[in-house]
This record gives C-alpha cells, sequence and structure tokens, in this order.
C-alpha cells in the first residue's frame, strides 16, 4: 500500500504556521509578563509614595511638637533656638521597612528644617480685603530695587490682587466681567507671574525674601534677612541692614525698644511692621526611599501653645 507523502510545498507552509504560531505565543507570553512587572512596579510605587507620605506626616508632628514646646519656654523667636536647626540626612532603616533588603540599599533618609515665614515680606499685607495699602507698596518696591528689579511691579503686583479680590467678593458680576478675562488671585510667589512685568528667572531672586500668608504681619527681625529688613524698615539702608543682622547674632532682639536702641536715632518702627515673635513656619522636609524621593514644603500656624497646618505643597 503506497503511503501519501504531503508535497514540499504544503509540508514548508506547515512549519512556517507552525513557526509563526510558537512566535506568536510567545510574544503573548512575554507580554503578559511585561503587563505583569509593571503592575508589580506601580503597586511598589504606590507603597513607596505612601510610606513616605506618612513619614512626611510624622516630620510634620514632630515640627509642630518643636513649635509648641518652644512657645512655653520662649516669648521671642529667633535662629539661636532648637526649632531652627536643620535635620541633616537622618537614616530610617530601623523604622521604615524597606523593598529591597540588600546590603547596598540606601533605605529610608530624611532631611529638612523650620525656617521663619514671617523673615520674609509678606505679599498679602500689599492689598487686605482688596485696599492697596501705599505704605506695603513702598516697601515691596524697596525690596524690589534691593534685588536689582524694577520697583513698578510693586504697584502692578497690588493691582492685580486688588482686582482678584473684587472681584471674589462682588456678588454681581456685571456683563463685562463676565466676558472678559478674570483676575487671577495671588496665593503663592510662583502667581507673580501672572503680574505683567514678572520673569521666573526674576522670582528666583526673590523668591527667598517674599511669602503669601494668610494675614497681614509684621516682620520677625530677630530672622529676617538684611534685604528684608532695609525694605520693611522705613529709612534703614541696607547697610545699616546688614550692621542690624550681624548685631543680632551678638544678641537677639528682646522686643521692640530693644530693636529701636541699635536703629540710627532717625528711624522710628512701629509694632505692625516688626516683632520679635512669629506665628508662621515654613517647614520643608525631604524624604528618599529606595529610588523614589519626596519633597514637601508645608506651612505651620502657631497661635500661643497651639498649631494647625495650613497648607502643604510637594515640589
Amino acid at each position: 500500500m503506497r503511503r501519501f507523502n504531503p508535497p514540499k510545498r504544503q509540508r514548508g507552509v506547515a512549519v512556517i504556521i507552525a513557526l509563526l504560531l510558537t512566535t506568536l505565543a510567545i510574544t503573548i507570553v512575554a507580554s503578559l509578563f511585561w503587563q505583569q512587572q509593571v503592575q508589580v512596579r506601580s503597586i511598589e510605587n504606590q507603597r513607596l509614595q505612601l510610606q513616605m507620605q506618612w513619614v512626611l506626616r510624622g516630620a510634620l508632628d514632630w515640627a509642630g511638637l518643636i513649635l509648641r514646646e518652644d512657645a512655653k519656654y520662649s516669648s521671642i523667636d529667633s535662629l539661636d533656638e532648637p526649632w531652627a536647626v536643620p535635620l541633616q540626612d537622618t537614616r530610617l532603616d530601623q523604622y521604615v521597612d524597606s523593598s529591597q533588603g540588600d546590603a547596598n540599599n540606601a533605605g529610608a533618609i530624611l532631611s529638612g528644617g523650620i525656617s521663619d515665614a514671617q523673615a520674609r515680606y509678606n505679599l498679602t499685607n500689599l492689598c487686605p480685603r482688596g485696599i492697596i495699602k501705599p505704605a506695603e507698596v513702598a516697601a515691596f518696591a524697596q525690596l524690589l530695587s534691593n534685588a536689582r528689579l524694577n520697583p513698578a511691579l510693586a504697584q502692578a503686583t497690588a493691582n492685580q490682587m486688588a482686582l482678584a479680590q473684587q472681584a471674589t467678593v462682588s456678588t454681581t458680576p456685571t456683563l463685562s466681567t463676565l466676558s472678559g478675562p478674570q483676575p487671577m488671585n495671588l496665593t503663592q510667589v510662583d502667581d507673580l507671574l501672572a503680574v505683567p512685568g514678572f520673569t521666573p528667572e526674576m522670582l528666583d531672586r526673590i523668591r527667598d525674601f517674599v511669602i503669601f500668608l494668610p494675614v497681614a504681619t509684621p516682620v520677625n527681625v530677630n530672622t529676617a534677612p538684611a534685604e528684608v529688613l532695609a525694605a520693611r524698615i522705613n529709612g534703614l539702608s541696607l547697610n545699616a541692614a546688614i550692621a542690624l543682622v550681624a548685631s543680632r547674632s551678638t544678641q537677639s532682639f528682646q522686643g521692640i525698644t530693644d530693636v529701636t536702641q541699635r536703629l540710627p536715632a532717625n528711624i522710628t518702627l512701629s509694632p505692625s511692621d516688626v516683632s520679635v515673635m512669629t506665628n508662621y513656619f515654613l517647614v520643608n522636609s525631604k524624604v528618599s526611599m529606595d529610588r523614589a524621593e519626596l519633597n514637601v514644603q508645608a506651612l505651620i500656624a502657631r497661635n500661643g501653645y497651639y498649631t494647625n497646618l495650613v497648607w502643604v505643597r510637594e515640589q
């Protein structure tokens, strides 16, 4: 009996089909493994993110405790107090479970510090409740001049803030306000880019000198840099402000009278302009864990022996 042998061409097609099916199967399996790996990595990233957020929450609670304790034992706020000491890189391996147990893993590292938010000029002072304060505009203009920027931007900033606040409180908007662009309410330093004339490079030059706080506040003369003091204290030159900063390194200011005694005779102070105490503090924290890193800045308000978190921003 003769055995049927398929033509060589048919055998070649069968081999090709088998190879294609094998390739397809390998591709599907590889895709499934890849998707599984991506899902596992995503879960790990979420876990790392959650762990870092809990670490930073603990850091903020610790910062609040330090500030409350400081209020119990000190009537002033200066740079020689415990709250002003920065936290260097601190390993948290023994407290936070790491996703990798090898000896080369850097583990969890926390660093940061507390700074005085009232060491900066509070831009909220420019236009409280929609009313522009000319004296505050002059102070901000002087600060801009000290930073070698256009002082006219101070009035432009105040005008922007006034328009935004008036638009916010208006309960019967007119047709023109509905059809035209609405002014942007300024709540953080980067919002100054909405003011015509400001550029990112200009913001970098004044970023450490200005801030938006919830209410109008004085400047703390115990912590403010010379550029801010020269702007805040009317008639104080930058050189005199530098000398004032140098004098507090030896002895912190204990009150307004103490500040007045170290100023030139022709300068007077207002308690609404300067103070030796602070109610708002910035907490900068950074936590690194395995391959992830998270930077957070928070604003803490302190009222007597109580503290509360005003806002938290990831950077």
